[in-house]
């Protein structure tokens, strides 16, 4: 009897099947060594040590809560208790309150109730960013852009999105009122929906991009292995009614932060041959070994294969990653991954409470642990830090002999960056001029068509906007003129009237350089607005929009389209 690991979640054991699988495991190490008194004695011993350490935390507890000079929260002083002990442990080990329970629910469930709509706050207001197809909201005729101004009549302005999301959420079945604001449309038009069961895909998006597919994996739940496949039963289907000769998939799990382990395997097994080793765990005995290999034929045996990761791919991701790569299945490309290579198993608690509790370690096919080390200067944190198991310098083998390192994450097969937005248009990302200009643009055409969008100019039109909402942006070195007058502001002891006349050059010329710079991102700038824009009409074409402006998939599409060297790669 065991609990069936995940490595980030998997699923909730009862408190007390845990107990019998402790005490199961006990009786069993006295009936199989008779003659070893010691296995007994420490068995005791810790049990005794617990029930001590147990009984002198409850009289703690029970002193402070009825005798501390004030009155105490005695729910907040024991979760901050709980929260105390599990600080000294690794940084996924944590306890879940009701609400972050059902959080867990529904990330591995890939379901919640609700309208079909996520949300995002500009400025502190609350503009809905993305409908789901054939969900109430869209039914009801919400779109991209429209502002909610209040929830069962209670207004959201400067609340957090987890708040209004709250409010949002509700049983199957129950109404939820939404006063809601377009621009242009004068008032608040209320919108009356019945919540539903929403369930969103792990696999959002797939297409044929001339002869090679493309596929986007966020996450690993409950439905992942069904999804992938019949994305990718999607795109052979399509490939073969347009009688195109398919080069090769492209499996994009940049960004997925994992979630069930069985999900990794299962999606493993679609491209990897049946009887293939994709990972192993191991808890705090050898006795507590799980080796989990692929039971079925592959969909996809042959077709190359480029999987892309970068350093937030984390957990099921990485298993996923390191198993296509140790196979020699595909290449890897991106860059390195985040490095979690240990397994969580969510155990019930009463008062429908949950402990997401590290079990286990993860190992992929060829023994590699690749957890990167864990520091904690604070001194909390410290178990998993101690011994070597973290080398990143201990050399492993794919199948064809090609090295691979452990610890730190899974290292791509070839090194490509995604391209860092300017800090400019990353002050006009995180003001919202994008998603303002394109809710503003969609309002003024309508009925424009999507394929037009692809070419108009919008670099002139956008920066005539972002100049008439009086949007400021200061570089870094005008912010650090700014601290300088600030700082000589408040020292004093030198001559205001020249060192500002010096200041003001300095000021000209930061403007200057400024504006140049600005021009020179001006392709990207009109990229970004422009795939904002067609998000607003229609967000399967702005994702494919930015694939095709995505540098990395396009290094990943020219390698697929060039047989002979993605040959060399695997077979060194």
């Amino acid at each position: 009897m065991s609990e069936a690991p995940s490595c980030g979640i998997f699923r909730a054991v009862s408190r007390g099947a845990r107990f019998a699988v402790v005490f199961s495991s006990a009786a069993l190490l006295v009936t199989m060594l008779p003659g070893r008194g010691f296995a007994v004695t420490k068995a005791k011993t810790d049990y005794f040590s617990v029930a001590r350490s147990i009984d002198l935390l409850g009289e703690v507890y029970k002193e402070v809560s009825e005798n501390y000079v004030d009155s105490v929260n005695v729910s907040e002083l024991m979760f901050s208790g709980i929260d105390g002990m599990l600080d000294h442990l690794d940084p996924y080990t944590s306890f879940l309150d009701e609400a972050q329970s059902d959080e867990l629910d529904e990330m591995t469930s890939g379901q919640y109730a609700g309208i079909g709509i996520m949300i995002g706050v500009i400025s502190g207001d609350v503009f809905i960013s993305s409908v789901i197809d054939g969900q109430a909201a869209a039914k009801a005729g919400l779109r991209v852009g429209d502002r909610i101004v209040a929830v069962n009549g209670t207004s959201v302005g400067n609340k957090s999105v987890d708040d209004v999301k709250a409010l949002i959420k509700g049983s199957v079945g129950t109404i939820v009122k939404l006063s809601v604001k377009r621009d242009g449309e004068g008032g608040d038009k209320l919108y009356t929906l019945k919540r539903e069961e929403v369930r969103v895909s792990t696999v959002p998006y797939y297409s044929m991009f001339d002869s090679i597919g493309y596929v986007e994996m966020n996450s690993f739940g409950e439905h992942s292995k069904e999804e992938l496949r019949n994305a990718l039963e999607s795109l052979k289907s399509r490939s073969e009614k347009e009688r195109v000769n398919m080069k090769g998939i492209v499996l994009d799990l940049r960004g997925n932060p994992g979630g069930l382990l069985t999900s990794a395997v299962d999606a493993a097994a679609l491209f990897v041959e049946k009887g293939s080793r994709v990972v192993s765990t191991r808890g705090r005995t050898a006795e507590s070994e799980q080796v989990f290999v692929t039971t079925n034929e592959p969909l996809v045996p042959s077709l190359p294969m480029v999987v892309l990761i970068d350093g937030d791919s984390a957990s099921a991701a990485e298993i996923l990653a390191g198993a296509i790569q140790e196979h020699d299945r595909g290449v890897i490309l991106g860059e390195g991954s985040f490095g979690k290579g240990l397994v969580q198993s969510v155990i019930s608690l009463p008062y429908d409470h949950m402990l997401k509790l590290t079990t286990a370690k993860y190992y992929t096919p060829s023994g590699r642990l690749i957890q990167k080390p864990l520091t904690h200067p604070e001194g909390h944190r410290k178990v998993l830090t101690a011994g070597g198991a973290y080398d990143s310098t201990k050399v492993y083998y794919t199948r064809n002999r090609r090295k691979v390192y452990g610890g730190g994450g899974v290292r791509p097969d070839i090194t490509a960056s995604a391209v860092v937005p300017s800090d400019y248009e990353q002050a006009l990302e995180k003001n919202g001029m994008f998603f303002r200009y394109a809710s503003r643009f969609h309002r003024a055409h309508p009925d424009y068509q999507v394929t037009r969008l692809q070419s108009i100019p919008l670099f002139d039109d956008f920066s005539r906007f972002v100049e008439s909402e009086r949007f400021s942006y200061r570089s870094k070195p005008q912010q650090g003129l700014d601290s300088l007058r600030v700082f000589i502001q408040k020292e004093g002891g030198m001559d205001p009237d020249a060192l500002s006349g010096k200041l003001d050059v300095l000021e000209k010329e930061f403007g200057v350089m400024n504006r140049k710079k600005i021009a020179q991102d001006s392709t990207r700038i009109t990229s970004a607005a422009r795939r904002e824009v067609i998000r607003h009409y229609d967000e399967r074409a702005a994702k494919r929009a930015a694939i095709e402006d995505d540098s990395v998939v396009a290094k990943a599409f020219r390698l697929l389209s060039d047989p002979n060297g993605y040959r060399a790669l695997l077979k060194p």
